[in-house]
């Protein structure tokens, strides 16, 4: 077997000859900081390593040949957000030093044992995060977190401009913070990447602050490919209107330098920077990957050279700084200091419940959101003028969403309504016309036509104070990025143990049933992607009569509990006016402004886990949200004809499904038919059956939905759809 990385240092050292002096250093204690954070780094990868063999730890992506990130943390402070990727370990030991009490071994060990006591997730994975070092916990192994670091600078780079919350203080962050976000050389071919940095480059294009560092870690190679040569420079060179600047590892004090004036330049002129950083990595790619299988022995042992941390060494030595003996015993003093903390560890505190792991995701604060739904902005009459909503007779569902954002917006200093052609032209359905004109640019603008970077500004405004509200015009974009719903935001409250939030309402036209136009990316009912992600929210809206209780309500849960919520809009219901006949305003309502909608119990139901009833028919309990709504409706009034009375519930939230009250509803009758607008397989109405069988519903229970078919353009969509009279046959097939 081949020398070890770690074996070839201590050889390397005990050869160095004596002497030295002959070389110069700036700053010698940022130089022996600089290379204490990477002894760290080092030898906590190797504890680890060993923890795992005493099956104590349980995730072996180390930071060996990364070390040289240290610089960056030392060119910034402590207080700048830091969103990093899983070989960071010199940044973390860095930042570390810079705050005093800071535990940062134990911290690492905890972690990547999965004890209760790790600082940032609770025990639930290993990541460098860190609330009180303002490192944000990244569990991404791709660039999927480039959205959210955009979103942040982008939100810190315009609060100059933006209203200041009522009685409360910008989230976290000072004014003149530096984003910095960090990720690999294989990374950097992903589309999330890709979009981070246009976007990034569109905003610099204009001069929209920006304070971005983004930091390329290039090892040259993603597990077992390696990237071309000179492919990574050439790609983020290539950006327009960011600053590129390249490091390398063995190059510690010509680094430190370059990493300290591009922090500057950001920090200074709100403009996004590039450091391509040179790494190598040791180890493999993580304690299960043999790296013996795609590279040969003479190329790994070939990348000692480049060591970093034997690089620092070397310049310390040069210098005079230390004697390669002192080098040494720092290298092995370090070395016992961790592996004594290592050993020490005795019995580790894990979760022992489901409900110990999903705390995070279960938390609740009721009282507060209730207060919050209420909430009425004490200029209501500047942005309505004369013309109140409620005062302007019976509203359509788009008209009543457009009503309750201005509320919203209004009452929520830090609100922020963004997407596609939301502000000038107010939404492809002019859901949010008006907005702009009411709140002006900066708390309502267009984006750029890429949803990832749509939902990145989210997650990242909502760090920076915000609450956003974005759209996303069509449910079918949504599945272009919606690994920023799953992967992103829901899981932030999990992995920060409720320490970081990014409460959010992300407005969604979709569903089915306008007529055949458009085709499946217009007409798109596949809704079990985010019924699927564990924490979101996702409310349904139908009827204008509780359709802005439903999105105040949603807006508190984002406000208060940090809660990332879907408003999922019925796109054919939108303009819909009538019921059963043309004129008869069935579809259509007064207007509830929140000051009056505690008062009155019919609007209540809007609350989470709340669903809405229509009519007393005993005979079949019409189970249906959405569009399936108002064809439930119709198909019960053409049954009274056929002597069968029937009830409509509005489930209006489906995830998490309203399951108490549903099985409470269901137990008043002998039957139940779920009217289910999405597909056969993976629909909603599977989930509404389980839950109605494991509550322990009796009676008899049916579906029927559409067909597993994408949607069709023109008249064809007629025959993969639910219609009212499958509605129909079904409901009295059960009391045939």
């Amino acid at each position: 077997m081949f020398e070890s990385i770690d074996d070839y240092c201590v050889r390397r050292m005990r050869e160095r000859a004596p002497g030295g002096g002959k070389g110069s250093v700036a700053d010698p204690d940022r130089l022996l900081t600089y290379f204490d954070a990477q002894l760290q780094s080092r030898h906590l990868d190797f504890a680890i390593r060993w923890l795992q063999a005493q099956g104590k730890a349980f995730y072996t992506i180390g930071s060996a040949g990364h070390e040289s990130n240290a610089a960056v943390a030392m060119a910034l402070r402590p207080n700048d957000p830091a969103l990093l990727h899983y070989r960071s370990g010199g940044f973390y030991a860095a930042r570390a030093a810079q705050v005093r009490g800071s535990t940062p071994i134990e911290d690492v060990l905890n972690s990547a044992t999965t004890s209760m006591d790790d600082a940032i997730s609770g025990g639930r994975h290993k990541v460098f995060g860190n609330k009180g070092l303002g490192i944000i916990p990244q569990t991404s192994t791709i660039a999927s977190h480039l959205p959210r670091a955009f979103g942040l600078a982008f939100g810190l780079g315009r609060r100059q401009d933006a209203a200041q919350p009522d009685g409360e203080p910008w989230a976290l962050w000072p004014d003149d913070a530096v984003v910095v976000c960090s990720f690999g050389d294989a990374s950097a071919n992903h589309s999330t990447a890709a979009g981070a940095l246009n976007a990034a480059a569109y905003c610099a294009h204009q001069g929209v602050p920006l304070p971005l560092l983004l930091v390329c870690e290039d090892n040259g190679i993603g597990i077992s490919t390696k990237s071309p040569d000179g492919w990574v420079e050439r790609l983020l060179r290539s950006i327009p209107a960011i600053e590129y600047a390249g490091g390398d590892g063995t190059r510690p004090e010509e680094l430190l330098e370059t990493a300290s004036r591009l922090a500057d330049v950001v920090r200074s002129e709100r403009r996004p920077a590039i450091l391509h950083l040179r790494t190598i990595r040791f180890m493999g790619h993580a304690g299960s990957d043999a790296e013996m299988a795609y590279r040969s022995q003479q190329e790994i042992v070939a990348d000692y050279e480049r060591d970093p941390l034997l690089a620092t060494a070397e310049a310390l030595v040069e210098a005079g700084i230390l004697t390669p003996c002192q080098v040494l015993e720092r290298y092995e003093g370090v070395r016992e200091s961790i592996m004594d903390r290592a050993r020490a560890i005795g019995d580790i505190r894990r979760h022992d419940s489901p409900e110990s792991v999903m705390a995070p995701l279960t938390a609740a604060r009721s009282e507060a959101v209730a207060a919050a739904a209420l909430r009425v902005s004490d200029h209501r009459e500047a942005v309505f003028g004369t013309k109140l909503p409620e005062n302007e007779g019976d509203l359509t569902l788009a008209q009543t969403i457009n009503a309750a954002l201005k509320d919203v917006v209004g009452a929520w200093p830090q609100a922020l309504v963004f997407g596609e052609d939301v502000a000038r032209k107010g939404g492809v359905y002019g859901v949010t016309r008006g907005l702009r004109k009411a709140f002006g640019p900066n708390r309502v603008f267009d984006t750029l036509l890429d949803e990832q970077t749509i939902l990145g500004t989210a997650l990242g405004t909502a760090l920076a104070g915000y609450l956003p509200i974005p759209e996303i015009q069509y449910l079918a974009y949504l599945h272009n990025a919606e690994d920023q719903l799953r992967g992103e935001a829901a899981t932030l409250r999990f992995f920060s143990n409720q320490q970081y939030e990014n409460g959010m309402v992300v407005r969604v036209a979709g569903l089915a049933y306008q007529k055949g136009f458009g085709g499946h990316f217009h007409n798109d009912n596949s809704v079990a992607v985010l019924r699927d992600i564990p924490g979101l929210v996702v409310a349904v809206p139908s009827h204008p009569a509780g359709a802005a209780g439903l999105l105040r309500q949603c807006i508190a849960l984002a406000k208060e509990e940090g809660r990332v919520c879907v408003f999922l809009e019925p796109i054919a219901l939108y303009h819909q006016r009538d019921l059963h006949e043309v004129g008869d305003g069935g579809w259509l309502a007064a207007y509830e402004p929140p000051s009056t909608w505690s008062a009155d119990p019919g609007a209540r139901v809007s609350r989470l886990g709340s669903t809405r009833a229509y009519g007393d028919g005993p005979d079949v309990l019409l189970v249906t949200f959405g569009n399936g709504v108002r064809m439930s409706l119709r198909a019960a009034e053409r049954l009274r004809s056929r002597a069968l009375d029937c009830t409509v519930l509005d489930l209006q939230w489906l995830s998490p499904l309203p399951k108490e009250e549903l099985n409470a509803i269901a137990s008043l009758f002998d039957r139940v038919l779920v009217v289910d607008e999405t597909r056969e397989s993976g629909g909603v109405s599977e989930s509404v059956i389980a839950a109605l069988v494991d509550g322990g519903y009796a009676g008899s229970i049916k579906r029927v939905t559409s067909r597993d078919s994408f949607i069709p353009l023109g008249p064809a969509a007629e025959q993969v759809l639910l219609s009212e009279v499958d509605v129909m046959v079904a409901a009295m097939s059960m009391t045939a």
